[in-house]
């Protein structure tokens, strides 16, 4: 009986292994980790030098990105004091935008995990770094569910989430921009709501979308967040539609907002 028992035991603990790969427990400090085990594991158990590695980065680039771009956040509440776990989704102008969401976020005691194209992997020492600081690759183009149940797992650790659905970085109103629904999917799966952010500015701090950096002043703004109950629609695929919908919606909506308020600023 007790084998049967501590049989039965050891099963549950591998069925929550495979259901969150996490559940092995923190990272070990000296133990040689593999980049698999940063993208599983929530960031708090990451460990301590990898922590601090993400501290000081978080530290020197929110310093030195406000110094030379003076940026502010408007409505920025809805990202800080949203419900933990939510899926942040904005336009994407320049490196500088994830610099300066997710050092805000950090500020105000938020977790946040970005989703970047894996074509950055090819780039060994930038795929250890990024892994180290809580970031998992997508493979753009392609159903990725590896990173779908990763974003999902994370969302449900209460870590927030940034996508950029245009999947590139956007120069013009004129460029030919294709939205990837996904971030829909991974919101729906972890009932998380989805915080719509536009940032105005970045052409101006980062000619070409980051070559060569230069003092401007960059400006985002929030939306609140929306839930899928709110749709008014039934149906996974629908609320999926719709949510992707809705969201890039609001994006462009307060990124007009921002432009109307900041003439020149694209």
């Amino acid at each position: 009986q007790k084998a049967r028992t501590k049989s039965e035991a050891k099963g549950r603990a591998k069925a929550r292994r495979e259901e969150d790969p996490a559940q092995g427990g923190p990272m070990r400090v000296f133990a040689r980790h593999g980049l698999d085990e940063y993208y599983e594991h929530p960031i708090r158990e990451f460990p301590i030098t990898s922590r601090m590695l993400l501290g000081a980065t978080i530290g020197v680039c929110g310093f030195l990105s406000k110094v030379l771009w003076h940026w502010t956040l408007e409505d920025g509440s809805y990202v800080w004091d949203g419900e933990p776990g939510q899926v942040i989704v904005m336009n994407h102008q320049s490196m500088i935008d994830p610099v300066i969401l997710v050092c805000s976020s950090y500020a105000h005691g938020r977790r946040t995990r970005i989703l970047y194209k894996s074509e950055l992997d090819e780039h060994k020492v930038l795929s250890w770094y990024l892994s180290r600081v809580g970031a998992i690759p997508v493979k753009r183009g392609t159903a990725d569910i590896k990173a779908v149940r990763r974003a999902q797992r994370a969302l449900s650790r209460d870590e927030d989430l940034l996508i950029f659905p245009e999947g590139t970085r956007v120069y013009s109103d004129d460029q030919e921009v294709e939205i990837h629904g996904g971030f829909a999917l991974i919101a729906q799966l972890a009932k998380s709501k989805v915080v719509p952010v536009a940032i105005v500015g970045c052409h101006d701090g980062a000619p070409g979308g980051g070559n060569g950096l230069r003092p401007c002043r960059i400006f985002m703004k929030a939306g609140q967040g929306i839930s899928f109950q709110e749709l008014g629609v039934k149906g996974r695929k629908k609320q999926a539609k719709a949510m992707e919908r809705l969201a890039m919606e609001r994006v462009y909506e307060l990124r007009d907002a921002l432009r109307a308020k900041h003439p020149g600023k694209l």
